[in-house]
C-alpha cells in the first residue's frame, strides 16, 4: 500500500466530490474534486520544473488556498515541502535555504526583488511567486497545467516535510517529518476527537506551522470535512460563521479574544462540538471562563514541531477521565511517555523531570545534523523533548515549563510556571512570564514580567508580597517589571529569551 501522505487522505475524501472542501473568504468553495484536480497541477509543475522525490521546495507564502494545493501537490509529487514564517528576514531565509538545498524557492511576489539573489547565492534552481489572491508565476503555471493523477509511492519512513525549529538555543534545526509521521498523527486525531459527518472546522490558524498545517488541515482533510480558511483570527467573522462550523482549533489567545466579544454567547455556539487549545499553555482561568459563558470545555492538547501532537485530554468525558483545567491530558493511541532526569532515570508520579516521548509520530531527527539528532534520541528510541513536566497520579500530563527557562537561583531549581500560577491569580495581574536574571550572589534572580488588567494598579510590592505569603523563599521574585504586552511568535508562546535580554542588567553590580 501507497504510504504517501496525499494517497492517505486522498482515501479519505468524500465519495462525492462536489461536497466543499475549503469555503474561502467571501463565500467562494473549492470542492474535494476541485482541490483533487488542483493538487495534480502544482504537481504537474513541480515535475515539469524537475523537481523529484526527496527534493525540497521552499516556501515562503501569505495563506491561501493555492498555498494548501502546493502542499498537497509536494506530497503527491513525493517532494519535501519546506514551509517558512513570511516574518523571517532575507537573512534569516538565507540560512534555511543554505541549510535544505531546495530544487524550488516560492515567496512572495513583493518580496521576489530581495530574495531573487538570496536563492540564487544558495545555489537555487527555480524561484517562483504566489501572493494571497492566488497569483504569482507559480499560480499561473499550476492553472495552464493539467492535472497529474500520478502519485508517488512513498513509504512509512520516507520525508514529506522539513519544519525548522525557532533556534532559541542556537541556529535553527530542521525537523524531518516522514509521511508515516504525519498520517499517523492525522488519523489518530481525527478519530480521537470524534471527527463525524458533517463536521467543519473554523480554520484561523498560520499553516506554516505544526498546529495549521499538520493538525488542523491533515486531520479535517482526513475526515473529508469542510474548511473554513480564514486568513487571520478575526472574533466578528468568527462568530459569523460559528454557525456553520462545529470545530474550532486555535491558539490561546484566540479564546480570551472570544470571551472579550460581547456576541460570544451560548446561543452563538450552539452548534459548535469541540474548541481545541494547543501552541502555548492556557490559563486554567481561561479554561474556567469559557465553561461557565458556554457550557463547554476547551480540550487542550500538547505538541511539538518534532512530534506533531502527543497528548491530548479526552474528548469523550467520562468520571477520572475528564478534561482537566491545566494538563494536556493523556498521551495519544501509540504514543508513549515518560518523565526523566538529565540523566535518562526515569522519574515517579508527580516528580518533575523532562517529557520523552516514542510513537509513529516522533520525527526523523534533524536535517543534516547527525549528532544533535543522537543527542536528542534515548538509545531506546525515546526523543527527550526539553519540555520540564509530570505525570499525576491519574496519568494526566502536566507541562511545567521549557528546560532552557529552568531558573536556578542559589542552587535552587526553579519552575517557572509555579510562580506564574500565583502571580497569575492576583487581582489586576492580567498574566506574567517568570524568568531568570545574572546575579553576582545567586547566579540567576528569579523576576517576573506581568501585563496589568482591570485598571487596577498592582504593584511591584504587593505582588512580592503575594509571592511571599505563598512561596518558598528562594522563588520569590526579585523584582517584577510591566510591559503593556508580553512578546511572543506567531503561534502564541511567550518569548522568554526576548525578555532575559530585555532585563538583563537589571542585577548588574548588585
Amino acid at each position: 500500500m501507497n504510504q504517501n501522505l496525499f494517497a492517505i487522505l486522498r482515501d479519505c475524501f468524500p465519495a462525492d466530490r462536489s461536497r466543499p472542501a475549503i469555503v474561502q473568504p467571501g463565500g467562494a468553495e473549492i470542492s474535494y474534486g476541485e482541490l483533487e484536480a488542483a493538487a495534480g497541477r502544482y504537481a504537474a509543475v513541480l515535475r515539469r520544473l524537475g523537481c523529484k522525490p526527496g527534493d525540497r521546495v521552499a516556501v515562503q507564502v501569505d495563506k491561501s488556498v493555492e498555498a494548501v494545493f502546493l502542499y498537497l501537490g509536494c506530497a503527491q509529487a513525493g517532494c519535501v515541502y519546506l514551509p517558512l514564517n513570511v516574518a523571517y528576514t532575507a537573512d534569516e531565509v538565507a540560512y534555511f535555504l543554505g541549510d535544505a538545498g531546495p530544487a524550488l524557492f516560492v515567496c512572495r511576489p513583493e518580496a521576489e526583488a530581495k530574495l531573487k539573489p538570496v536563492a540564487e547565492g544558495a545555489g537555487v534552481a527555480h524561484l517562483m511567486t504566489l501572493d494571497a489572491g492566488g497569483d504569482g508565476t507559480l499560480a499561473e503555471a499550476a492553472r495552464a497545467a493539467s492535472p497529474d493523477g500520478a502519485v508517488h509511492e512513498a513509504a512509512d519512513d520516507d520525508l514529506a516535510a522539513i519544519l525548522y525549529t525557532s533556534g532559541t538555543t542556537g541556529r535553527s534545526k530542521g525537523a524531518m517529518l516522514t509521511h508515516g509521521n504525519l498520517s499517523s498523527n492525522a488519523l489518530t486525531l481525527r478519530d480521537l476527537w470524534g471527527f463525524r459527518e458533517g463536521d467543519a472546522l473554523l480554520h484561523a490558524l498560520p499553516i506554516f506551522h505544526v498546529h495549521g498545517l499538520f493538525v488542523a488541515l491533515n486531520t479535517s482533510l482526513a475526515n473529508g470535512s469542510k474548511i473554513f480558511f480564514l486568513p487571520k483570527f478575526d472574533a466578528d467573522e468568527i462568530l459569523r460563521l460559528m454557525p456553520q462550523a462545529t470545530v474550532m482549533m486555535g491558539v490561546p489567545t484566540f479564546y480570551v479574544r472570544l470571551l472579550q466579544h460581547p456576541g460570544f454567547t451560548k446561543e452563538a455556539a450552539a452548534g459548535m462540538r469541540l474548541f481545541i487549545s494547543g501552541s502555548a499553555p492556557l490559563l486554567e482561568e481561561t479554561f474556567h471562563e469559557f465553561e461557565q459563558r458556554i457550557g463547554l470545555r476547551i480540550l487542550e492538547r500538547y505538541g511539538m514541531t518534532e512530534v506533531g501532537m502527543a497528548c491530548s485530554n479526552p474528548y469523550e468525558e467520562k468520571p477520572g477521565r475528564e478534561r482537566r483545567a491545566g494538563t494536556v491530558g493523556f498521551p495519544l493511541p501509540g504514543v508513549e511517555v515518560r518523565i526523566a532526569d538529565s540523566e535518562g532515570r526515569l522519574l515517579g508520579t508527580d516528580e518533575i523531570g523532562v517529557l520523552e516521548m516514542r510513537g509513529p509520530n516522533v520525527f526523523k531527527g534533524y536535517w543534516q545534523m547527525p549528532e544533535k539528532t543522537k543527542e536528542e534520541f534515548r538509545p531506546d528510541g525515546f526523543f527527550i523533548s526539553g519540555d520540564l513536566s509530570k505525570i499525576d497520579a491519574d496519568g494526566y500530563v502536566h507541562i511545567v515549563g521549557r528546560a532552557k527557562d529552568l531558573v536556578i537561583s542559589g542552587g535552587f531549581n526553579v519552575y517557572p510556571k509555579e510562580i506564574e500560577l500565583v502571580v497569575d491569580e492576583i487581582p489586576g495581574v492580567g498574566e506574567s512570564a517568570i524568568i531568570g536574571l545574572p546575579h553576582p550572589d545567586f547566579g540567576e534572580a528569579v523576576a517576573a514580567v506581568c501585563t496589568r488588567t482591570g485598571g487596577q494598579a498592582v504593584e511591584e510590592a504587593e505582588i512580592i508580597a503575594v509571592c511571599k505569603q505563598k512561596l518558598a523563599n528562594f522563588k520569590v521574585p526579585k523584582r517584577v517589571f510591566f510591559v503593556e504586552t508580553l512578546p511572543r511568535n506567531t503561534m502564541g508562546k511567550v518569548q522568554k529569551a526576548e525578555l532575559r535580554k530585555a532585563f538583563a542588567e537589571t542585577f548588574k553590580g548588585a
